[in-house]
């Protein structure tokens, strides 16, 4: 396997990667900031309390090719475009063989979320302080539990168990991802856990990783949500979860919980705005730039 590795202005980014992938072969294509650890080095996308940036300044595009004549051959039918000219070759080199499997798993460690409760990928051993633990590998659902919005909810449930909640009767993980949070409701003592997406994808991960940690969670689309719940959880993002203030809301039980993320601290007086009408929410976590809002109905 070979790399070609191009230098590219902005405007040129989009184009560039489009080729190699669309026309010329690329295996993949990533793109990275060229001036990644210098002074000129730009915030990443979307990244808490920076604005959104469209591209960086100079990007370098790493593309992977079967063999080095489909590298060179992609690399000159690029310089000899009319808008390539902006373009600059850094290299064609070949990669080193890699068992990557093991880069891959190297990148994934158990993630502590408190001292005795951790997410632990299957092919680490379980921590000896956890007696706690889901089980859970990277797939194509959001939520490993690094990301900081779903360790916090993880966090929210582990403390509520440890200060003596009983448990909850019933409880809907809205937006489920990998099903997560459901696992983890139902592993601190929740007896009943619905869990929705709008994505076939995650609702076959949430039944998957539920039956591997042998917890009993109901996933499906969103109709299958119907009630009210004692608990309600969602990690979406802010504008979703402003539009589906009136839907979550109706579904929280008298007395029941409601725990939203995928906030960013600015984003909160909004987020909270949209719910006050029905229940009124703090913020009751904060990390690394993002909140959790808690609230109680009435």
């Amino acid at each position: 396997m070979f790399e070609l590795r191009l230098l590219a202005p902005a405007p040129s980014v989009e184009a560039t990667s489009d080729a190699l992938m669309d026309e010329l072969g690329a295996l993949s294509v990533s793109v990275e900031d060229a001036d990644a650890g210098t002074q000129a080095e730009q915030p990443m996308f979307g990244e808490p309390g920076m604005p959104v940036a469209a591209s960086w300044q100079r990007s370098s595009l790493q593309a992977l090719f079967d063999d080095e004549s489909a590298a060179t051959t992609a690399a000159a039918a690029l310089l000899a475009q009319p808008w390539a000219q902006d373009l600059e070759l850094t290299w064609v080199r070949p990669v080193p063989d890699e068992d990557w499997v093991r880069v891959t798993q190297a990148q994934f460690s158990p993630v502590e979320v408190t001292a005795d409760f951790w997410i632990v990928p299957t092919w680490h051993e379980v921590p000896a302080a956890a007696r706690r633990h889901i089980r859970l590998d990277p797939g194509l659902a959001f939520g490993t539990g690094t990301h900081a919005t779903t360790r916090m909810c993880l966090r929210w449930m582990a403390l509520a168990r440890q200060s003596g909640h009983a448990g909850w009767p019933r409880v809907l993980d809205y937006g489920c991802g990998s099903g997560i949070l459901a696992i983890c409701a139902a592993l601190h003592g929740a007896a009943e856990v619905d869990a929705v997406d709008i994505d076939p994808a995650a609702v076959r991960a949430t039944q998957d990783n539920a039956q591997a940690n042998q917890v009993l969670v109901q996933a499906g689309l969103p109709d299958a949500a119907v009630g009210a719940y004692d608990l309600v959880l969602a990690n979406i993002l802010s504008t979703p979860l402003k539009l589906l203030a009136p839907l979550l809301c109706a579904h929280v039980a008298p007395g029941g919980a409601l725990v939203l993320a995928g906030i960013l601290e600015r984003q909160a007086d909004e987020v909270a705005a949209a719910y006050a009408p029905e229940i009124s929410l703090q913020v009751s976590d904060s990390l690394d730039g993002w909140v959790l809002l808690t609230g109680r109905r009435a």
